[in-house]
Formats: C-alpha cells, sequence, structure tokens
C-alpha cells in the first residue's frame, strides 16, 4: 500500500535531501511525500536478477543501479522517483537528474501498476528520459517504451527478449521472474 505521508509544504529538492534515509520507501510526487513499504523479497530477487543480467551487458561507461533517486523534476513542488533500476554512466554525478538517466526500469509490484504504468510513464516521458521498462510479474512481460518526438513507443516482450537500444542486449526475463 502506498500512502502520502502529512507534511505542511509541498518539498523542494532541497527538503527531500533533508529528510534523510528512512525504513520505507520514499519519493515525491508534485512536491507530496509519498511513502509506501520496502520491496518484498520476491520482488527484491527480480530487481537483483534483471540488475545483474543488465551490469553484465552493459559497456560504454554505463552501469546498471538499484534503487538510486532520479530527480525528474527539480522546480519547487519537486518530483524525485527511486526506479527500481537505473541505468546512467559510470562518471555520472552523485545525485542523477533526469538527463543522466539512460533507462529506468520499474517492476509491478501490488499496488504500484497505475503509478508505474501511467503516472510514471508520463513523468519520465516529460522529463525526456530515452527509456522506459516496464516488469509485469504476473503477466511474465517487459514492456519496453523507447521515447520517441511523440512520445514513447511501446513493444511488449516475453522470454528472451533481444533489444537493440539504450544498447544490445538480451535479457532472459524467464529467468528474472523465476
Amino acid at each position: 500500500m502506498t500512502v502520502a505521508r502529512a507534511h505542511p509544504e509541498l518539498l523542494s529538492v532541497e527538503q527531500w535531501r533533508a529528510l534523510g534515509e528512512d525504513d520505507f520507501h520514499a519519493e515525491i510526487q508534485e512536491g507530496v511525500l509519498i511513502a509506501s513499504p520496502r520491496p518484498s523479497k520476491a520482488h527484491a530477487r527480480i530487481l537483483f536478477r534483471l540488475c545483474a543480467q543488465l551490469d553484465d551487458q552493459l559497456q560504454g561507461g554505463l552501469e546498471a543501479l538499484p534503487e538510486v533517486e532520479v530527480v525528474v523534476d527539480s522546480v519547487t513542488p519537486a518530483t524525485v522517483r527511486v526506479p527500481d533500476v537505473v541505468v546512467c554512466a559510470l562518471d555520472s554525478p552523485e545525485a542523477l537528474h533526469d538527463e543522466d538517466v539512460v533507462l529506468v526500469v520499474e517492476a509491478i509490484s501490488p499496488g504500484s501498476r497505475g503509478t508505474d504504468v501511467v503516472t510514471k510513464r508520463s513523468e519520465y516521458a516529460d522529463a525526456r528520459i530515452p527509456h522506459y521498462w516496464i516488469v509485469d510479474p504476473d503477466a511474465a512481460t517487459l514492456t519496453t517504451l523507447d521515447l520517441s518526438p511523440h512520445g514513447y513507443v511501446e513493444q511488449v516482450r516475453r522470454g528472451r527478449c533481444v533489444i537493440e537500444s539504450p544498447v544490445p542486449l538480451t535479457i532472459d526475463l524467464d529467468a528474472a521472474l523465476s
């Protein structure tokens, strides 16, 4: 279950960072602090396996990192997301912004479907993040979204996924979901 935590004002990026780490998964959406439980064991396993597959194949100075915050909109009220997996340059800054990110990946979990499929898709497209993947464990699908001048172009994949962009990759979705 995801809930908005009470805060007396809409948050800026600086106020968000001042909150520090907590025992829950937190993001801010248009200045509103959104808290949800930490990922389940099954969800964490999917992220670990997917992140490992990505990181093993990435070249050209790219790396895959789990659960790193990305400032999607720094204008107050700010939006800061914590994608399940982020692909960025090895030499990107410690504090990632949308322009530092090549790919974000979200795995749908109970209670996150609308946020992952609708809200984040819109936010990431508006932020011009070039590639967004959505893993649906229930449907055993990987939806790849590649940014075009008209928004994201979607392709639903299953099983062994051969992907050309952002770099050539082969993702064994069944292994990540097992």
